[in-house]
């Protein structure tokens, strides 16, 4: 609710502090005085036009700040606006707007003190308080706002979250069915590219220890004329016996020889002889090894391109799909075949899909119905209550409907059956486009509201539906100007009683700019507005009244003088102290 209104400098309002009641508030005094203005500037801090003539003579800005306590549901639904901007105050259960015209015609907007965009201010207030009769942050002269409303009316939410629930598991199958239908565009094209890459690299038929294994085989085959050289040498310096050259085997032999004398001689040196013998075995087992890689080597051009051709087609496979080793080519080709099973199987799966969809679409077009229903026999209950206070409010003549739209759609849900079955469009909230409409004339068919002329009867209108949607209606004020338009104290006695049941029952602030003292008298807050001309300049002045000042104000209002007055005034607050105790809750 508005807790607290500041103006600064605004049209022929110097300076103002207003701190309003939670519940029902009147503003009372003389034509001119500046009701409309005060009105005018919460308009421009909820985010409204701004016009640089409001800007007080002679100033160089004008500023409006409102604060407002939020319940818990309102700060539930404003937490992400705020926590996206950075503006939220750590669960504090008020939140501030702010706004400053300057003179040059560049206004600055604030939330929570921190500058923001005309459009996030917007987006914060818009759910604060709806104006009657001006149009303007008005939530019922918005047609996304009906069908909301009349669920609540109805008591349908429940059945809307149901049919969400189940338009959301739609759209999941949609979505995958189109990513199969996207994939089978080029299936083919995809299917052939994939089987190529598999069979290629499979007839390759690459061995995981392949490659380096050819490499150390290309290098023997391309150096075969040279290792078969050195190896021949050593296996000579080794065994072969030259008149010039005695081999390294025969040397050792003459060596064990001798040591073997030594030993017979002196055993401590048998520790001598056994390692000579165990270094001659292993040079006897070097011999041979080098012998048989020896015999092994062999010039063969025909084998060495055949490892070179392995190794160049690898190379190029490896080059073609990007990939850095063997191992990589392996896994690239069960890649492949994992893949092309699954879009071997795309046609099943998309067959399912599709039987999957269709019985959702039959699902949702069954609930949509249903819900629709509903929201007509809602709307019947709705159109009489608003019609039985729209005569209340002596506007007999004035009728109100729900229209209902659908839209045909090739794609839509089922409704009906057989040759009464459509296709229809369809969201989250099911088949229906929701609008109000109201005739303010007997005769006059009805329109949309935000088509309906302004003023007193608007708010009459707006009034009467209000009332009747008082109990689901989540805004939290509701401010009403011009309502006494061409009314009379007896139905200005029960605007203001309705207005009072809106405040004390349904837990709306209400706040309401009144010529008539029979409704002012139903306020539980009461500022007078005044104007007076001090230093050449008229400003205006805003007090609240106690119980003394309202029947003075009360008195002023019903145009007599003295006691007769004075005892009217006493007469009015009497009867609306009578009427509070006995209102029915129920009414509202």
């Amino acid at each position: 609710m508005l807790t607290e209104l500041i103006v600064r400098n605004f049209a022929i309002i110097d300076q103002i502090q207003l701190d309003f009641n939670p519940g029902f508030n009147v503003l009372t005094g003389e034509t001119g005085a500046g009701k409309s203005i005060i009105l005018d500037a919460v308009t421009l801090v909820l985010g409204g036009r701004a016009d640089t003539t409001a800007v007080r003579a002679g100033s160089d800005a004008a500023y409006v700040e409102a604060a407002f306590r939020l319940h818990p549901a309102l700060r539930d639904a404003l937490r992400p606006v705020l926590e996206g901007e950075g503006l939220d105050e750590d669960g504090d259960e008020f939140v501030v707007l702010a706004r400053e015209l300057r003179a040059n015609g560049r206004n600055i907007c604030r939330v929570n003190g921190r500058t923001v965009s005309l459009a996030v201010l917007r987006q914060v207030a818009d759910p604060l308080i709806d104006i009657h009769g001006q149009g303007e942050h008005l939530s019922l002269l918005r047609p996304r706002a009906h069908l909301p409303l009349l669920d609540a009316f109805g008591g349908l939410v429940a059945e809307r979250e149901a049919l969400a629930a189940e338009v959301r598991r739609l759209h999941t199958v949609q979505r995958e069915l189109d990513e199969l239908r996207r994939s089978q565009r080029d299936l083919t094209q995809r299917m052939e590219m994939l089987q190529f890459k598999a069979e290629e690299i499979r007839a390759l038929a690459p061995q995981p220890d392949e490659e380096e294994a050819l490499r150390v085989e290309r290098v023997r085959l391309a150096n075969a004329e040279q290792l078969g050289r050195h190896a021949a040498e050593a296996v000579a310096l080794l065994t072969t016996i030259d008149d010039d050259r005695p081999a390294v085997l025969d040397l050792l032999g003459r060596v064990e020889h001798a040591l073997t004398q030594l030993a017979k001689l002196d055993d401590t040196r048998e520790a001598s002889l056994e390692a000579l013998q165990g270094l001659s075995f292993q040079l006897n087992e070097l011999a041979g090894d080098v012998q048989d890689y020896l015999d092994a080597l062999e010039f063969d051009p025909r084998r060495l391109n055949s490892v070179e051709a392995r190794l160049e087609a690898i190379n190029s496979l490896k080059r073609k799909y990007n990939e850095a080793d063997i191992a990589g080519l392996l896994a690239a080709q069960a890649r492949a075949e994992a893949e092309l099973k699954t879009l071997e199987n795309s046609e099943v799966r998309t067959a399912e899909l599709e039987e999957q969809r269709e019985r959702f679409l039959r699902l949702i077009g069954r609930l949509a119905a249903e819900l629709s229903a509903k929201r007509r026999a809602a709307a019947e209950r709705l159109s009489a209550a608003a019609e039985l206070h729209l005569g209340d409010l002596k506007m007999e003549g004035a009728r109100f409907a729900v229209e209902f739209l659908t839209q045909p759609a090739a794609d839509g849900c089922y409704v009906g059956s057989g040759e009464d079955q459509q296709r229809l469009a369809f969201d989250q909230t099911g088949i229906d486009r929701v609008e109000f409409l109201i005739s303010a004339n007997p005769g006059e068919p009805p329109k949309p509201m935000a088509k309906v002329a302004s003023g007193g009867e608007t708010a009459r209108l707006m009034l009467a539906l209000k009332t009747a949607l008082a109990q689901v209606d989540e805004t939290p004020t509701l401010i009403f100007d011009e309502i006494d338009q061409g009314i009379g104290g007896r139905v200005g006695d029960i605007v203001g009683r309705k207005l009072w049941g809106l405040a004390a029952e349904a837990d709306h602030q209400v706040i309401v700019v009144t010529h008539l003292p029979q409704l002012a008298g139903y306020g539980d807050a009461h500022f007078h507005v005044s104007k007076a001309v001090a230093g050449g300049r008229t400003t205006t002045h805003v007090d609240a009244l106690d119980t003394t000042g309202r029947v003075r104000e009360l008195a002023a209002m019903l145009g007599t003088q003295g006691d007769t007055a004075v005892s009217g005034a006493e007469s009015i607050l009497r009867h609306v102290e009578q009427a509070k105790v006995a209102l029915p809750v129920e009414e509202y």
